[in-house]
C-alpha cells in the first residue's frame, strides 16, 4: 500500500465517511445506500491493490471527503463536533486494537465467515450487517474508551439500525487503519490539516 498524501486523504475520508452515517442513523433512522455500501464492502477489501480499490473507486468517498474538508477547514465553532467525536474515537480506538492481535485475528476470522453471507444474500442484506454488527460487539467494543453514540432512542431501540451503527463504526475502524497504513497518524493530522484540505478538496474538484 502507498503512503501518499492521496491515500491518507481518502482514508481520513473512508472514516468521515463512517462517522457521518453513524450520525445519520442515529439522528435520522437512516443511511444514505450508496454511502453504507461503500463503507461495507470497504470490510471484505482485505487484500486490495490500492486506496481506491478498498473503496470501489475515489468517487463513491464523494460525502466522506466533502465532510472531510468541512470539518477540517472550518471554524471550531462550526465544525460538527459530533462527527468530529466519532472520527477522533476511530483513530484512537484503532491504535488500541492494533495492540490486540486476539481481536485483530477475530475480527479477520468473522469477516471471513461473513464473506460467505454475502454470497448468500447481498453486501448490505440485515443478515450481513447483523453479523458484521456481532464482529464489532465482540472486538472492537470491549475496548476503552467505548464510542458512546448520541441520537434519537426511538432510532437506535430498532435492532436494525443498532446494527448498522455496529456495522458502520467497525468500517470506520478498517478506514483508520488504512489511514495509519498509509502513513497517518494523530499529530500529522494536528499540524498538517492544511495538506489534507487542499488534497481533499483537489480530489472532489477531480471527480
Amino acid at each position: 500500500m502507498s503512503k501518499t498524501i492521496t491515500d491518507r486523504t481518502l482514508a481520513l475520508a473512508g472514516v468521515f465517511l463512517a462517522a457521518e452515517q453513524v450520525q445519520s442513523v442515529a439522528r435520522r433512522g437512516r443511511v444514505e445506500p450508496e454511502a453504507f455500501q461503500t463503507a461495507v464492502q470497504s470490510l471484505f477489501k482485505i487484500d486490495a491493490t490500492d486506496t481506491d480499490d478498498v473503496y470501489g473507486g475515489r468517487a463513491n468517498l464523494r460525502p466522506g471527503l466533502r465532510a472531510l474538508l468541512a470539518n477540517i477547514r472550518a471554524k471550531p465553532q462550526t465544525r460538527d463536533l459530533e462527527q468530529m467525536r466519532y472520527t477522533i474515537s476511530l483513530l484512537h480506538l484503532e491504535r488500541r486494537l492494533a495492540r490486540r492481535r486476539e481481536l485483530l485475528d477475530a475480527i479477520g476470522n468473522g469477516i471471513a465467515l461473513t464473506q460467505k453471507k454475502v454470497q448468500l444474500f447481498s453486501l448490505t442484506h440485515d443478515n450481513v450487517v447483523a453479523a458484521l454488527a456481532d464482529i464489532y460487539v465482540n472486538t472492537v467494543s470491549t475496548l476503552t474508551p467505548r464510542i458512546m453514540v448520541a441520537g434519537e432512542h426511538g432510532h437506535l431501540s430498532h435492532a436494525e439500525n443498532a446494527n448498522r451503527v455496529r456495522a458502520l463504526l467497525l468500517a470506520g475502524i478498517r478506514s483508520a487503519v488504512l489511514w495509519h497504513q498509509s502513513g497517518g497518524s494523530r499529530m500529522g493530522l494536528l499540524f498538517r490539516r492544511g495538506a489534507y484540505a487542499k488534497e481533499a478538496e483537489r480530489l472532489l474538484g477531480s471527480l
